[in-house]
């Protein structure tokens, strides 16, 4: 399986940026998928979740300013970021929650 994330980049604070991932594979509408992030000299946690049914789960953190959503028909799951922050800052990961697959990350940086 092969994960492609897109999207990162710089922002100002306050500012919003979506992120993107495409899984290949045929049973990703089957999959539940996740986002995580790993900011500098911090440990890998998680984000946003997606079940395969559309079930949404957030990190306290993000909650009411990120959005986790699929397109199933296009094998991408996406997080929309609004009102970021400076401690968003990390590089941006997706996965498949049953597998130890991870992307390459996509790099988000937001300065204050």
């Amino acid at each position: 399986v092969q994960l492609v994330e897109s999207g990162g980049g710089l922002v100002q604070a306050g500012g919003s940026l979506r992120l993107s991932c495409v899984a290949s594979g045929s049973t990703f509408r089957l999959s539940g998928m996740g986002w995580y992030r790993q900011g500098p000299g911090k440990q890998r946690e998680f984000v946003a979740a997606i079940a395969s049914g559309g079930s949404t789960t957030y990190a306290d953190s993000v909650k009411g300013r990120f959005t986790i959503s699929r397109d199933n028909a296009k094998n991408t799951i996406y997080l929309q970021m609004n009102s970021l922050k400076p401690e968003d800052t990390a590089v941006y990961y997706c996965k498949i929650l049953a597998t130890p697959d991870w992307g390459q990350g996509t790099q988000v940086t937001v300065s204050s």
